[in-house]
C-alpha cells in the first residue's frame, strides 16, 4: 500500500465523488468501513483494516476520522458534496490564515474569499500551514484574515476536527495582505 496514493484517492471518493466507487456517503458524510475495504480492493488498492485505521491515524492532515465504534469513515471537511458535518460554532482568534497563490491575489482584494465548489472557506491557526497550503496552488502568498473582527459583526466560524477554521466567506475588507 503506497499510503500517499491511498490517502489522496480517499480524499476524492469521501470529500468529492463517492460514485468513483460506488459507495454512497449518509447525511452526516459517514461510510461503511467493510463496504469501503471491498470496494477498494477490487478496484486494485490492496488495504486492510489496519492499514486503514493506521492511515488515519497518522495522516499528516487529519483528513478522516472512524465514528466512534470505528464501522464507519469520512473525511473531516473540504466536501464539495453535500453533506451535513455537525459542526457547532465557535469563537475564531483575532487572527487566522489563509495561504493561496500570488496569482488569485487580484480577485482576492476585489472579491473577498469565496468557498467556490466546497461548504466553506478553509483558514488556518497559524502561518507555517497557510503556506503550505498556499505552496500547492504555486508561488505562495499568506494573507491574515481579520477573524475576531468579522466574528463581532455576526460572521460564523466553525472549527473541524482537524483544527481547520471555517466560514462561509470573507469580505476583502477583513484581509490584510502583507508582503513577506
Amino acid at each position: 500500500m503506497e499510503a500517499q496514493r491511498v490517502s489522496k484517492f480517499l480524499s476524492l471518493v469521501l470529500r468529492h465523488k463517492p460514485d468513483t466507487l460506488g459507495i454512497t456517503l449518509n447525511e452526516q458524510g459517514w461510510t461503511d468501513v467493510d463496504i469501503l475495504l471491498a470496494t477498494l480492493n477490487q478496484r486494485g488498492y490492496r488495504i486492510t483494516r489496519e492499514q486503514l485505521a493506521y492511515l488515519v491515524e497518522t495522516n499528516n492532515k487529519k483528513r478522516f476520522a472512524f465514528s466512534q465504534d470505528e464501522r464507519q469513515i469520512r473525511a473531516n471537511q473540504g466536501h464539495s458534496v453535500e453533506v451535513d458535518l455537525g459542526y457547532i460554532e465557535k469563537q475564531p482568534p483575532q487572527f487566522l490564515y489563509h495561504g493561496t497563490a500570488t496569482r488569485f491575489l487580484e480577485l482576492i482584494r476585489a472579491e473577498g474569499l469565496k468557498k467556490m465548489n466546497r461548504h466553506h472557506v478553509h483558514l488556518s491557526a497559524d502561518e507555517q500551514t497557510a503556506f503550505t497550503v498556499g505552496s500547492r496552488h504555486g508561488k505562495p502568498i499568506i494573507l491574515t484574515i481579520k477573524a475576531g473582527e468579522m466574528a463581532a459583526t455576526g460572521y460564523i466560524f466553525y472549527q473541524s476536527e482537524n483544527g481547520v477554521w471555517l466560514t462561509d466567506a470573507v469580505p476583502a475588507t477583513y484581509i490584510i495582505v502583507e508582503n513577506r
